[in-house]
């Protein structure tokens, strides 16, 4: 499955485990981001395309790192004029991998394992009770 989502005035195609390079967003290495403008959702048969976005779809993504891009050195002259500037800039931005694709905003359930952790705590549990009612009595 994989989704378009808009950012930072920009499109960017992404499937899950994708690493992506975008304008910088507010959160630290390890926080968790929601990108809520998803345009296109879906593979082969079951594609759904937004007017203007998928209502409900979003896209998590975890942030790995906040960098800035490589120097783009803008230079300004005027021949004959002896006029000559010279400016550097460097783009912040984000390290995003992508997490998941929810197409109903709703987080998938989680594999049940806690309830592995409570049948040994049950079986415990009886014997318990059972040394109680015998020192009543």
């Amino acid at each position: 499955m994989f989704a378009v989502v808009k950012t930072g005035g920009k499109q960017y195609k992404v499937a899950p485990n994708d690493v992506i390079k975008v304008e910088k967003l507010s959160g630290d290495a390890g926080s968790s981001v929601d990108l809520a403008d998803v345009l296109m959702l879906g593979e082969g048969e079951d594609l759904t395309v937004g007017a203007p976005t998928v209502e409900g779809a979003v896209v998590r993504a975890e942030v790995l790192e906040q960098t800035k891009g490589d120097k783009v050195v803008v230079f300004k002259k005027k021949r004959r004029q002896g006029y000559r500037r010279t400016r550097g800039h460097r783009q912040e931005l984000t390290v995003l991998r992508v997490t998941d694709i929810l197409a109903d905003g709703k987080k998938k359930a989680a594999p049940k394992k806690a309830a592995a952790k409570k049948a040994p705590a049950k079986a415990e549990a009886p014997a318990e009770v059972s040394a109680e009612a015998e020192t009543k009595e």
